[in-house]
C-alpha cells in the first residue's frame, strides 16, 4: 500500500470523530438505518481538509434529513483494521452517497467495489469535476464548489429526497439495480463470512497492525532508502515459506 494511502488510513479516523451522529430527539438512533459516506477527507483539487469537512456537514444533514444516520464507510463502533471496515461497510450498508469530487483515487476505488455489490448508491461532485467515463451513465446530484448558500440548501433537498426515494426502491423492486444490470446478467460479488475463535481472531488483527506500524516506521523514518531493501527480504521470505509449505 502506498503512503498516500497509509496516511489516508490515519486521517480517516480522525476525521470521522469530528463527524458527530447528532440526531433529533423525535427519532431513536436504534431506529436509524445507515447511510454511508464515501468522500475525500484530505486536500486535493485545491480544497483543503476544512472545505471537505463543511462538505461532510452538508451531506450529513441531507441524509439526516432523509431519516437516515450518515456515517463514513471507514467509522465503526468497534475497533479494528481499517481497510477491512471499510470494505465491509461498503457491503453492508443500505445505500451510500459518494462525492466523486476531485476524483480522489481512494473514493474512485470504494465507489468501484460499492457498484461491484450492485447496492443502492448515489453519486454527487461538484461543478468543478469533469464526469468519469465508466460511471457517466450514473445520475450524479451536482452542488456548487464554492458552497455558494442557496445552491447549497436546493443540492440538500434534491439529495434528502434521492437518499429517500432510491432506498424505497430497492426496497420494493427485487431486480433493482445501479450499474451492473444494465449492462447484462452479472453474478453480483458478495462477502464470504466465517467463524473463527475469538484468540485466533485477536491475533491476526494485531499481526495486521504491527504490518501497518512497521511499514510505516520504515517509510518515515530517516532510512527510507532501508524500506525498499526491507520489502524485498520480506517478499523473499514469504517466497521461502510458501515453498516449504508446499513440500509438507
Amino acid at each position: 500500500m502506498s503512503s498516500a494511502l497509509d496516511y489516508r488510513f490515519l486521517d480517516i479516523g480522525f476525521m470521522g470523530m469530528a463527524m458527530a451522529k447528532a440526531v433529533g430527539p423525535e427519532r431513536e438512533v436504534d431506529d436509524l438505518k445507515t447511510c454511508g459516506l464515501v468522500m475525500p477527507i484530505s486536500g486535493i483539487d485545491g480544497c483543503s481538509e476544512s472545505h471537505w469537512l463543511e462538505v461532510m456537514k452538508i451531506l450529513r444533514e441531507a441524509v439526516e434529513d432523509a431519516g437516515f444516520l450518515p456515517n463514513l464507510v471507514s467509522d465503526a463502533d468497534e475497533v479494528g483494521i481499517i481497510q477491512k471496515r471499510i470494505i465491509q461497510n461498503l457491503y453492508d450498508n443500505p445505500i451510500i452517497v459518494c462525492d466523486v469530487s476531485g476524483k480522489n483515487p481512494n473514493v474512485m476505488f470504494e465507489l468501484g467495489m460499492r457498484l461491484a455489490f450492485d447496492k443502492p448508491t448515489i453519486i454527487v461532485k461538484d461543478d468543478r469535476t469533469d464526469y468519469s467515463f465508466d460511471t457517466s451513465l450514473i445520475e450524479h446530484l451536482e452542488y456548487p464548489r464554492d458552497l455558494r448558500f442557496s445552491k447549497i440548501v436546493e443540492f440538500k433537498k434534491a439529495l434528502s429526497g434521492k437518499v429517500r426515494k432510491t432506498f424505497e426502491a430497492s426496497q420494493k423492486d427485487t431486480s433493482y439495480t445501479t450499474f451492473l444490470k444494465n449492462f447484462g446478467e452479472f453474478k453480483v460479488a458478495k462477502l464470504d463470512e466465517r467463524q473463527v475463535p475469538s484468540q485466533e481472531l485477536i491475533l491476526e488483527e494485531l499481526q495486521f497492525i504491527k504490518m501497518g506500524m512497521k511499514r510505516l516506521s520504515l517509510q518515515h523514518s530517516p532510512f527510507k532508502e532501508n524500506y525498499q531493501q526491507a520489502r524485498k527480504l520480506e517478499m523473499r521470505l514469504e517466497g521461502i515459506s510458501s515453498i516449504n509449505q508446499a513440500k509438507f
